[in-house]
């Protein structure tokens, strides 16, 4: 995978720096430009230098030296990056506080009161086969990397809570069969859709919002402050995706997928049924109990999960209803 092209000031100074050998770009504090006057969510120039700098922290990119993922030069932006992100977020949720004890009844009560757009009822019912395959490709953004970001909470976590974890992410992983890694079997989707299921290859087309989803997920994951976050937004998601996926699996049935092709959805409907109990109580309630200063990360994380994924469900709608492909034009610009 290559850099993507930039999208502004602020990816084309990232997308400079990694193009640059490390060792000779000095460490002293880079200049970030100023966002677009847009809301962080949206900001197509904020949200690709982002996902640029985490990447490097997964898979990284071709003709890219790996010395960049902690350049003081380029954490320095990154930090700055994060800052601005995090305002935006904490500008999409209502921060919420319980007590300890009561964070699995509020991630309950989150998921029960969650009104996003119908996304998963238009792609059951209505969506066109071209308007899925967009769907998919945005999903492969984070799908062909599923788990990833929530595996960086693993050594931060001990005792029960840590192996609450490791059983969600062992079911994720294929529980040691490649075969059956998630992120494999969204590849079969994806092939049986007739797109291309290299790592990365359509970064280049998806907008901010879906790009946000996963650097959501990736800033929670790769700073250890939020932990709890992380694992808020991790329940939250398994807590609200068995009915979705079982419409995205009947939706892609109505428009001819066969059974590899549904086997990613179907396979979901009941992994994340058994995630569910283990997420809110076994996961994010003994970490509350365990971190009582900590419990409102964990409701911050799921909020802004369930805010993050909304967005990007209004993206695709408000396009689809205008007859607007969801896909950025190739180079496209902010």
């Amino acid at each position: 995978m290559f850099v993507p092209h930039s999208r502004g000031p602020i990816s084309e100074l990232v997308s400079g720096l990694v193009r640059l050998s490390p060792d000779d770009v000095s460490a002293t504090p880079v200049s970030v430009p100023d966002c677009a006057a847009v809301p962080p969510v949206a900001d197509e120039d904020l949200q690709l230098a982002l996902w640029v700098c985490y990447e490097l922290s997964y898979q990284g990119f071709d003709g890219v030296d790996d010395g960049w993922e902690w350049h003081p030069a380029l954490v320095g932006v990154r930090r700055e990056l994060e800052r601005r992100w995090l305002a935006g977020l904490r500008d999409l949720v209502t921060q919420a506080e319980v007590q300890p004890r009561f964070v699995p009844q509020e991630l309950e009560r989150l998921a029960l009161q969650d009104d996003g757009p119908p996304l998963a009822k238009f792609l059951q019912g209505r969506a066109t086969r071209e308007q899925f395959r967009e769907f998919v490709i945005h999903r492969s953004v984070y799908h062909l990397k599923e788990a990833d970001p929530h595996s960086w909470a693993i050594p931060r976590l001990n005792g029960p809570v840590k192996a609450a974890l490791i059983e969600i992410q062992a079911d994720e992983y294929g529980q040691g069969r490649p075969e059956r890694m998630h992120s494999e079997l969204f590849r079969a989707t994806m092939r049986a859709l007739g797109l291309n299921d290299t790592y990365g290859h359509y970064v280049s087309r998806v907008p901010a919002q879906t790009l946000a989803v996963s650097n959501m997920m990736s800033f929670f994951g790769l700073n250890r402050r939020w932990v709890g976050a992380a694992i808020g937004q991790l329940a939250i998601f398994e807590m609200t995706s068995s009915l979705p996926n079982r419409r995205y699996g009947n939706g892609l049935r109505r428009l001819g997928g066969d059974q590899v092709a549904t086997l990613f959805y179907d396979e979901h409907v009941e992994a994340d049924a058994v995630h569910e109990q283990i997420a809110s109580h076994d996961l994010c309630g003994a970490f509350a109990l365990r971190h009582p200063d900590r419990a409102a990360d964990v409701l911050f994380g799921a909020a802004c999960g369930l805010a993050v994924e909304a967005e990007f469900a209004r993206y695709l709608l408000g396009s689809w209803a205008s007859d607007t492909s969801t896909l950025l034009q190739h180079n496209a610009a902010a």
